[in-house]
């Protein structure tokens, strides 16, 4: 197993035999009412994805900087066929220019590892050779490309290529700097349709238990508390394609988008945050609500 590849029902996201998700940081505190009379949550879960549409890596601990993405999240993209991105000119690029779940579930039969200290990119999948290549090389990354692509075999509708550009993120949103989901909210959908969700279909920053569900889609603007970093909600996210993979399994298994809007009425999970102040964030770190936040 490549180190932080994170197994089915394994880390945080163990089921208790009352089947409700917890946390496998051991010491986080149950959800309390704040002194103002709301609720205050913890962290779960933290996740970083430094390739866009591959392996979560699971964190226990990282710092929240004011107006930055979360950290060594979506930092390089495999174009699927040329984007158009231009690293000399970087800007917003749709996902499914590159190799992303809502397009190829293939992709999640790839375990990957990236190590942000020397740059290089580790993978496995079975029946594959285990891949180590330096993303900061051209050798490198024309070793990945290559990786992939027979990995991902008819799928490949174009040339694969990796990119980055210094400072540009692959967000799903270009305003989508660091996303949460409510835990809560996952196991009501979960007693909606009769069946577990693995929470790592939403491919989320940061997993938040003891809110209560749904409240975060009437957050627009307001102020939370991050552990020691505080944000402002920008908006819910509305979910897609990928969401229908089993991120184990690779199988597209699960309608999630007409779940949500058959239950709902709309495709909501989660919600994007800006960070205002810089901060820590680790797992069992309280998370104010708005309105409880200072």
């Amino acid at each position: 197993m490549v180190p932080g590849e994170t197994p089915k029902q394994a880390g945080p996201f163990r089921r208790a035999a009352s089947g409700k998700t917890g946390s496998s940081a051991g010491s986080c505190p149950a959800p309390a009412l704040a002194a103002t009379g709301g609720m205050t949550g913890h962290v779960a879960a933290l996740f970083r994805h430094p390739v866009k549409g591959f392996t979560p890596e699971a964190l226990p601990r990282t710092e929240l900087r004011a107006g930055e993405p979360f950290p060594c999240d979506r930092l390089f993209a495999v174009e699927n066929g040329p984007s158009g991105f231009d690293p000399d000119a970087p800007a917003f690029t749709p996902k499914q220019k590159f190799t992303v779940l809502a397009a190829i579930p293939q992709v999640a039969a790839a375990r990957t590892r990236y190590d942000d200290a020397t740059g290089v990119f580790h993978a496995l999948a079975e029946g594959h050779p285990a891949l180590a290549a330096d993303l900061s090389t051209p050798d490198g990354r024309v070793a990945m490309e290559a990786w992939l692509t027979t990995l991902l075999g008819d799928e490949v509708r174009g040339p694969l290529k990796v990119v980055q550009a210094p400072g540009h993120r692959f967000m799903d949103h270009p305003r989508g700097d660091v996303s949460i989901v409510n835990m809560a909210s996952v196991r009501d959908l979960e007693t909606k349709i009769g069946r577990e969700i693995d929470p790592l279909r939403f491919r989320a920053n940061i997993y938040v238990d003891g809110w209560p569900p749904w409240a975060e889609n009437a957050w627009e603007g307001r102020s939370l508390m991050l552990g020691w970093a505080q944000a402002k909600v920008f908006k819910p996210i509305v979910r897609c394609a990928a969401t229908e993979v089993d991120p184990q399994t690779a199988r597209r298994d699960m309608e999630i988008t007409k779940a949500l809007f058959d239950h709902y009425g709309h495709m909501f999970c989660g919600i994007y945050v800006h960070v205002t102040k810089t901060g820590s964030i680790g797992l069992g770190d309280a998370c104010t609500a708005p309105g409880d936040a200072p």
